[in-house]
């Protein structure tokens, strides 16, 4: 096992592995910029080091800061977390160029999956099942509407190199193709610095489903069973939960198998989650792969009984998954709680947090960062607490995450929390009968 980790991150998922390297006797390095100085993860390291201002770009992105800090301090890992640079192939080879441990795949693995349409090429060839689409990025719109037209409408017109909702468009008909392509282009070239884009079927109605898998140095990987992140706002998960109630034995073992089959052919280490879009035929396609520990592993966690974040370390200090059989037990949800105001299209709420109190009893677990006099940052995401529940059953969770929301009392700053009150009382989502457009058909904010 390692050392000394500098955790190359911030907030909650910072504190979450500073605690996992205390539990195993490894000591921490923090990093922070000028606006995280009274941050939890700063306080609770055993060393912290300022690396720059607010911006991300000139403090948690800057790589040549990062690196400073790992080798002034003497550590010998780094652990990306999830965000800035877990899913920076450049980072990943200049860690190893620098003799650090990253806690992560290797360069080639993330390359391989961070280009959307380059990882759909390669989980085509590996017998994965994708969306219909066109092979690789799409030069210019002439081009695209002929692809478009073969496929059929509607279609979806995403970014290369992107993710979360940017340079993503859905076009149902020819004559909207040409607009909805340059801008999709343009969001992408502006959020990623790439324009490219490819295009796919939209598939109707999908739900979205998760495979969480696990590699080994050894060509080992195993799958921990699904999550469903169906409910979502603009492609931005909202909340989590595993087992999801639309997944059968037989459909869990075939999505199981190819995310085994396609981890495996990229022979990719450490934790890693393939992303499905399940429509309602119960067919299954390949969307993308993230290459690195997800916001919602909780959920799995309280299922499995592991602990994801020192399976991680344990992974790339370079010991051998164990095949054992595990048996998920209960059921377990994931609200994110964000710094936003739900009654006005969820737009920022950064302030200082002047009342702060989390829910407790048995079941109930929350990650936070936040504390009464915490300052939400608006340089950062608006995330300030997971709260996650597991019982028995599906209903039993809802329930129980229902009373969790109404004592998780947070003031001084607008949150996402009535909007969960809101969902966990909606019988469309209690029926666990719905699909991604979730919140646009079913959430009503009078």
């Amino acid at each position: 096992m390692f050392k000394k980790i500098l955790i190359a991150n911030r907030g909650e998922i910072a504190l979450r592995i500073i605690r996992v390297c205390h539990e195993l006797g490894v000591k921490t390095v923090a990093v922070y910029s000028e606006a995280d100085k009274y941050s939890l993860h700063v306080r609770f390291a055993d060393e912290a080091i300022c690396i720059g201002p607010p911006a991300g770009r000139e403090s948690y992105l800057h790589i040549p800061r990062i690196i400073s800090a790992a080798e002034i301090t003497n550590a010998d890992a780094i652990h990306p977390g999830y965000g800035f640079l877990a899913e920076n192939s450049q980072f990943a080879e200049i860690c190893a160029s620098q003799g650090l441990i990253f806690i992560g795949p290797s360069p080639d693995a993330i390359t391989s999956m961070g280009d959307k349409s380059l990882a759909k090429d390669t989980m085509r060839k590996a017998g994965v099942p994708v969306v219909p689409g066109s092979d690789g990025v799409v030069k210019d719109v002439k081009a695209g509407l002929e692809i478009a037209t073969g496929i059929g409408f509607p279609v979806m017109i995403k970014a290369s190199a992107g993710g979360g909702g940017k340079g993503m468009r859905i076009v149902r008909e020819a004559v909207e193709f040409e607009k909805a392509f340059q801008m999709a282009s343009n969001e992408a070239g502006a959020a990623f610095g790439n324009a490219d884009v490819y295009i796919e079927k939209f598939v109707e109605e999908p739900r979205h489903i998760e495979i969480q898998v696990f590699g080994d140095k050894f060509g080992n990987v195993v799958h921990l069973n699904e999550r469903d992140c169906t409910v979502q706002r603009r492609h931005q998960k909202l909340i989590e939960e595993s087992p999801s109630p639309i997944i059968d034995s037989d459909l869990r073992e075939k999505m199981g198998a190819a995310a085994i089959k396609g981890a495996k052919s990229v022979k990719y280490e450490g934790a890693g989650t393939i992303e499905f879009l399940v429509d309602k035929e119960k067919n299954f396609y390949f969307m993308e792969m993230n290459t690195r520990i997800q916001v919602e592993h909780p959920v799995t966690e309280e299922v499995t009984g592991m602990d994801l974040i020192k399976l991680q370390l344990k992974m790339a200090a370079g010991e051998r998954l164990r095949k054992k059989q595990f048996k998920p037990s209960g059921h377990a949800l994931e609200c994110r709680i964000n710094a936003e105001d739900p009654e006005h299209d969820f737009r920022p709420s950064p302030g200082e947090i002047t009342s702060f109190h989390l829910p407790g009893g048995y079941g109930v677990r929350t990650d936070t960062h936040c504390y009464a006099g915490y300052t939400v940052s608006p340089y950062y995401d608006s995330l300030i607490a997971k709260l996650i529940v597991v019982a028995p059953t599906r209903d039993e969770a809802i329930d129980k995450m229902s009373g969790a929301l109404e004592e998780f009392t947070v003031e001084g700053i607008h949150t996402t929390i009535p909007f969960h009150r809101r969902v966990m009382k909606n019988e469309t989502f209690r029926s666990g009968l719905y699909d991604t457009s979730f919140i646009e058909k079913h959430y009503n904010r009078d």
